[in-house]
C-alpha cells in the first residue's frame, strides 16, 4: 500500500510529452531512427480497398505489433497488448499517444487471416531490412554459415497415430542411378536388375492429431517431441540471410536441397556445414555450382570389432588404375557397383588368408576386405582438402561464433525454443518475423555505434518531436483509410 506522501506523487497532474519519457538510448528509439518501415506501405497496397469501408489501423502499426512480440519475445499477441498498454516506449513506437486506444489482440489475427496470409508480404518484410544492412555494408554473403536447428511444435507427444506417408524423393536419384548405369556399362557390368522386392514410395510415421505437419524428433538422450526444424543460414557478422521450416523427423541432408535455391540467390562462394551435411551429394551440387563446401572432420560411424584396425583412410586409392591398396601393398581391384552408388573394391581371399595382419583388416569369415568408394567421392575430396588449409580450420572455426550463437540467441531471447502455433506457414512466420527482428536490432545498434564513433549524438529533441507529428500526420491522410468488409 502506498503511503500518503508517495499517493499524492502518483496523482499529481504533469504537462509532458511521450517523447520525454523514452530514454535517449532505448532500442526501440534506436530502431525507429535507423529502420524505415515506409516500405511496408508498398507491400500492402494491393492489400486494402481506397476508397470505401471502415477505417483501418495502419498497417505500420499492425507490423511493429508483431516486431514487439518477437523482438521481446513475448509468448502471444494477447500478452503483447496487455504490455503495450502498460509500456511507454511501446506506445511511442508505434506512434500512439497516451489516450489512443490499443488495437484489441485479435485484430493482427484477423488480418493475418484475411488478408496476409498465403501472401510473400514477411517474406519481403525479412528480405528488406536485411537489403537495409546491405546497403549500409554491413553483410557479406560471400561466406555462409548453415545449419538448422529444432523447434518444439505446439503438440502432446502422446496424442498421435500411425499414418503412411510418401517418402521424400531425393532431388538427385535419377541423376544418380544413369550414373550407376554408365559406370556400371564402362567396368564391363549388365545394368542392375530390378530388385525381387522392390521398394514401396510409402513409409509409416508416428503423426500428431494436434499438428500433423510437425514431425517426430528424437535426438541423443532427449525424450521425444513433435517438431519442426528451421534450416538457417548467416554471414560471417551473424547476420541472417535466409530461412526456411520443414518437419522435424527429416534430416538435414534431406532438406538442404529445397532450402539450397534460396542460398544460390545470395550468390555464396563457400557454404561452412556441420557433419550431418557431409554427403556426396551436397559436396557435388554445390561443386557444380561453384560452391565449396567447407564440412569438418567425421569419425567413423561404426565402432571397430577389431583390435588395432585398419580405417579406411589407410587404404590408399589409385585414380589411374581405379584401384585400391592395402597397407601390406596388396592390389584392391574393382569389383562392382551397388544401387546406392558405391564402387565395391575386393581383395583376393587367397591372398588374404596367409597376411601377417589379417586380424587388424577384417572379421570375415572367408577373409576377404571389401572397400567401397561412391561414385562422387572425387567431390567429397575436394572438400577434405580445403578442410587442411588455414583459411579452412580458421573459417569452421567460426560456425560456433556464427549460426549457433544466432540460434542460442533466437531461443533464449526471442521465443524461438517452441511455437505456440501449428502448421509448417505459422512456422514459417514465426522464423521470419524472429530473425527479422534480429536483423532489425543488429542494424539500429551497429548504426548507432558508428554515428558515436564519427560523433552524431543523434537527433536534438526538436527534430523527434517534429518526427512523431509527421508521423500521426501521415497515419491520418486518405491512402491509409482502408476497408475490412472489403477483404
Amino acid at each position: 500500500m502506498l503511503h500518503k506522501e508517495d499517493k499524492k506523487k502518483v496523482e499529481q497532474i504533469q504537462m509532458i510529452a511521450l517523447d520525454q519519457l523514452v530514454p535517449a538510448d532505448h532500442l526501440l528509439r534506436k530502431i525507429d531512427r535507423y529502420v524505415d518501415f515506409d516500405f511496408i506501405y508498398d507491400l500492402v497496397e494491393d492489400l486494402y480497398c481506397p476508397d470505401n469501408g471502415r477505417p483501418s489501423i495502419d498497417p505500420v502499426v499492425l507490423i511493429k505489433l508483431v516486431f514487439i512480440q518477437h523482438l521481446y519475445g513475448i509468448r502471444s499477441m494477447r500478452q503483447t497488448i496487455k504490455e503495450v498498454e502498460v509500456n511507454l516506449a511501446y506506445r511511442w513506437f508505434l506512434g500512439l499517444d497516451f489516450y489512443d486506444k490499443i488495437p484489441h489482440f485479435t485484430t493482427f489475427g484477423q488480418n493475418y487471416r484475411r488478408r496476409f496470409q498465403d501472401t510473400d508480404l514477411f517474406e519481403s518484410i525479412f528480405t528488406n531490412i536485411l537489403q537495409q544492412a546491405m546497403d549500409q555494408g554491413f553483410v557479406d554473403t560471400r561466406l555462409q554459415f548453415v545449419d538448422a536447428t529444432h523447434v518444439k511444435a505446439h503438440a502432446n507427444r502422446h496424442k498421435n497415430k500411425k499414418a503412411v506417408v510418401k517418402k521424400h524423393v531425393r532431388s538427385y536419384q535419377q541423376q544418380l542411378e544413369k550414373e550407376i548405369a554408365d559406370d556400371r556399362n564402362a567396368h564391363g557390368k549388365d545394368d542392375l536388375k530390378p530388385p525381387k522386392n522392390p521398394p514401396t514410395d510409402t513409409t509409416t510415421i508416428t503423426q500428431s492429431t494436434t499438428d500433423p505437419e510437425s514431425g517426430l524428433f528424437h535426438k541423443g538422450e532427449h525424450k521425444e517431441v513433435f517438431a519442426y526444424t528451421i534450416q538457417t543460414a548467416c554471414d560471417a557478422h551473424g547476420w541472417i540471410l535466409a530461412c526456411q521450416s520443414f518437419p522435424g523427423n527429416r534430416h538435414d541432408s534431406s532438406t538442404f536441397f529445397d532450402f539450397l535455391p534460396k542460398l544460390q540467390a545470395l550468390k555464396p562462394e563457400k557454404l561452412v556445414m556441420d557433419a550431418g551435411y557431409k554427403t556426396p551429394a551436397i559436396a557435388k551440387t554445390l561443386l557444380e555450382k561453384d560452391i565449396l563446401p567447407v564440412f569438418p572432420y567425421t569419425r567413423p560411424k561404426h565402432k571397430p570389432a577389431l583390435d588395432d584396425p585398419y580405417y579406411k583412410r589407410d587404404f590408399v586409392y589409385d585414380a589411374y588404375y581405379d584401384c585400391y591398396l592395402c597397407p601390406e601393398e596388396t592390389i584392391l581391384p574393382y569389383s562392382t557397383t551397388t544401387r546406392e552408388g558405391y564402387r565395391e573394391y575386393k581383395r583376393n581371399p587367397k591372398i588374404c588368408k596367409n597376411c601377417p595382419t589379417l586380424h587388424r583388416c577384417t572379421a570375415s569369415k572367408n577373409h576377404q576386405k571389401i572397400v567401397t568408394r561412391h561414385l562422387w567421392q572425387d567431390a567429397l575430396d575436394v572438400a577434405e582438402d580445403y578442410r587442411y588449409t588455414t583459411p579452412g580450420k580458421a573459417e569452421y572455426k567460426q560456425r560456433k561464433e556464427t549460426i549457433e550463437r544466432q540460434f542460442g540467441s533466437a531461443k533464449e531471447y526471442h521465443g524461438l525454443r517452441y511455437t505456440n502455433q501449428r502448421g509448417r506457414k505459422k512456422m514459417d512466420l514465426k522464423a521470419v518475423l524472429t530473425f527479422a527482428c534480429m536483423n532489425m536490432k543488429k542494424l539500429a545498434l551497429m548504426m548507432d555505434r558508428r554515428d558515436r564513433e564519427r560523433g552524431d549524438c543523434g537527433p536534438s529533441f526538436t527534430d523527434l518531436w517534429r518526427k512523431w507529428i509527421d508521423n500521426i500526420k501521415k497515419r491520418q491522410t486518405p491512402r491509409f483509410i482502408r476497408s475490412l468488409s472489403a477483404v
